[in-house]
């Protein structure tokens, strides 16, 4: 069997990351030869990487200093495909495939809006990685993205021809998340008889806009009992802590415990799990809270959420930035019986990973 690559920068996490090992878990499975080469092998979702995965750590520690290791990894190795995914690992594989004159068949996946991500670009070397899309990305054998809208939206960014871009939806291994829920929690907030829980998983990074969620829980609390958790880690912390405080919100009102292995069992538990972001590509967590049968309510931003969520057919879509609007929905999905809810665990088969596998296969020509 042929040799197939993914190169990514490393397994922290996040929602791109574990897609990445969802799907070459998968592959694997199915027999074919897998590689993970990352720019730096550390992060939580090392442990889910299956033994049946060569990992192939450059020790780079960032993406650009990656360029000539991995270079020569794919002089060596010759694999018969790779698939990069993020903006710069894309442009600096396409790079390293030159430099080392290999025929290894290259496909770019965008895991965002692009055109909102080059908007928030700082520094030269990121507008540079921006810059050299459109050129770069006309070498690659192929294109996806994780969202029709994010399609559009590559297409008038780098000027490709629309039929150069495919759509591949996230890969969700549903009977892993369906496992996962159904372990014991141990959190003391979740048991019954508590107060209901409003649930946010994501990095605490600006495009996540956990300040309008916050500033939607403070509506809400002054007049019910609701608690608010905020799974993840990142450089708003601080931000983040300081913004509770000033909403008058205590530690027995918001909790940001940081990441955690098993979101699923939190997701199975929650009252409400809300999606705050300002962008993203395809929030993956939405997928996976829908698989675990959480009531949802999302903001409609670029991109995903309205084709997740088919326009507020299984949960409900507000706009971004919007704290009124947020609480609202919440408020509005909190007071609806369960069994009015739409059952959401429906619409997530629609992202089994079989389909993306044999969609990820096809593009990669194996």
């Amino acid at each position: 069997m042929s040799r197939i690559a993914f190169f990514f920068p490393s397994l922290n996490g996040g929602g791109a990351e574990r897609v990445m090992v969802t799907l070459a878990n998968a592959l694997a499975d199915r027999g074919h030869a897998i590689d993970l080469v990352l720019a730096s092998a550390h992060g939580p979702f090392r442990k889910d990487v299956s033994p049946q995965v060569r990992v192939i750590d450059l020790q780079a520690g960032r993406v650009i200093k990656s360029l000539l290791p991995l270079a020569r990894y794919l002089r060596r190795e010759s694999p018969v495909a790779m698939l990069a995914a993020q903006t710069h690992a894309n442009v600096v594989t396409l790079v390293a495939r030159r430099l080392a004159r290999v025929a290894t068949r290259v496909v770019v996946s965008e895991r965002s809006t692009i055109s909102v991500a080059c908007s928030r670009a700082r520094g030269a070397a990121a507008w540079l990685n921006y810059a050299l899309v459109p050129s770069l990305y006309r070498t690659a054998d192929g294109i996806c993205t994780v969202s029709r809208a994010a399609s559009k939206d590559l297409v008038r960014f780098a000027g490709l021809p629309a039929a150069r871009v495919s759509t591949i939806y996230n890969p969700f291994d549903l009977d892993r998340i369906t496992r996962l829920a159904d372990e014991p929690l141990g959190d003391p907030w979740l048991e019954p008889g508590k107060p209901p829980i409003v649930l946010a998983v994501g990095r605490l990074a600006e495009e996540k806009d956990f300040p309008t969620l916050i500033r939607a829980f403070a509506r809400l609390r002054s007049k019910r009992p609701l608690r608010l958790l905020i799974l993840g880690e990142g450089a708003l912390r601080p931000m983040l802590e300081e913004l509770i405080a000033r909403c008058k919100l205590t530690a027995d009102d918001v909790r940001m415990p940081g990441f955690v292995q098993n979101p699923f069992a939190y997701l199975a538990r929650c009252s409400v799990f809300v999606l705050s972001s300002r962008w993203e590509g395809l929030p993956g967590v939405l997928i996976e809270a829908l698989a675990c049968g959480a009531p949802v309510v999302s903001t409609d931003c670029p991109s995903g959420p309205h084709e997740i969520l088919e326009g507020g057919r299984w949960g409900s879509l507000v706009a971004v930035g919007d704290p009124d609007a947020l609480a609202g929905a919440i408020a509005a999905t909190l007071d609806t019986p369960r069994d009015r809810l739409p059952d959401v665990r429906r619409r997530a088969q629609d992202f089994e990973q079989e389909r993306a596998v044999a969609a990820y296969l096809k593009l990669l020509g194996c």
